[in-house]
């Protein structure tokens, strides 16, 4: 990426969205129908909590990414609008309603992701597993995971890996840096890259993924840092996307907004750099789209 196109800048941005991160309301009833699904079914979704922009894009097309272990998180991290407070007790049931969303919308890769939680021994792993588990009973769908860091606990990792998700995605969302500052004082850059190369070391077959958001006042060279490190523990697919302020004054500001020109580039880099899978763009999420990463066109 050329050095007159940098990652940080000391103006901040207007309160005016840039033109390229405005998008048309998508035509049809499908985004309804889904809605209804998942509130029939006692669903929660990403896409509603963590205020998506994509969600009405995505439920048009009949596809979710299904949210488990609850609605409430046991973090505050600085640029989510998930809820967060004492969570309520685990749903045994819910692994079977997600199962039974999948086989009614007919997905063909089921992305499944949860809140953060720190109050659960296993922090949810064994919840993973039967989700995954319920949803390879009632379709013949692929399966990938987005996990929390289970406070660094390799046993809760094992646990999903047993499992056999067929993609395991935990985002690092930012640089070392800024790192307690964007995802709260529990959270832990090397316990990230320790859960990716322990995924890699232990399931070579499964495919391992993370993200990362940009315009938080991360450098150039910061950012390839973290490629580089992640390309170490073993990453095989890439998602980088623009951090949007869920709602002004209550979230971390947005540093940039980087334009799709800059996107495309710092996703060539990182093509080039040997990640397998790169999706890069100001609306690219860690589920959106997930299935054409794990059969691309």
């Amino acid at each position: 990426m050329p050095a007159e196109l940098p990652i940080i800048t000391s103006r901040q941005p207007t309160r005016r969205l840039p033109r390229w991160l405005k998008r048309k309301v998508p035509k049809g009833n499908f985004q309804h129908y889904t809605a209804q699904l998942l509130d029939d079914l006692a669903l929660q979704t990403v896409c509603d909590h963590a205020r998506c922009p994509n969600r009405m894009e995505c439920y048009a097309q009949k596809t979710a990414t299904f949210m488990i272990l609850g609605r409430v998180c046991t973090r505050s991290c600085g640029f989510c609008a998930v809820q967060t407070g004492q969570p309520e007790p685990v749903d045994p049931k819910e692994p079977a309603r997600v199962a039974e969303a999948a086989r009614r919308l007919g997905l063909q890769h089921v992305v499944i992701t949860s809140v953060t939680r720190d109050d659960l021994l296993d922090g949810g792993a064994r919840h993973f597993a039967d989700s995954i588990q319920a949803v390879r009973r009632a379709t013949e769908a692929t399966i990938e995971v987005l996990t929390p860091d289970f406070i660094g606990s390799p046993s809760s990792v094992d646990r999903v890996i047993a499992a056999a998700p067929e993609v395991f995605n935990h985002n690092t969302e930012t640089i070392p840096r800024l790192y307690r500052r964007v995802r709260g004082p529990k959270s832990n850059y090397r316990w990230t890259l320790q859960l990716l190369r322990h995924v890699k070391l232990h399931a070579p077959h499964i495919r391992v993924k993370s993200g990362l958001m940009l315009g938080l006042g991360e450098t150039q060279e910061e950012l390839l840092d973290v490629l580089a490190d992640l390309l170490d523990a073993g990453c095989d697919f890439l998602t980088l996307g623009q951090y949007l302020q869920p709602a002004e004054d209550k979230y971390l500001p947005v540093v940039r907004y980087l334009t799709p020109v800059e996107f495309e580039q710092v996703g060539n880099m990182a093509r080039q750099m040997g990640f397998q899978q790169v999706a890069s763009g100001p609306f690219v999420r860690s589920s959106y789209r997930a299935g054409e990463m794990v059969d691309p066109v």
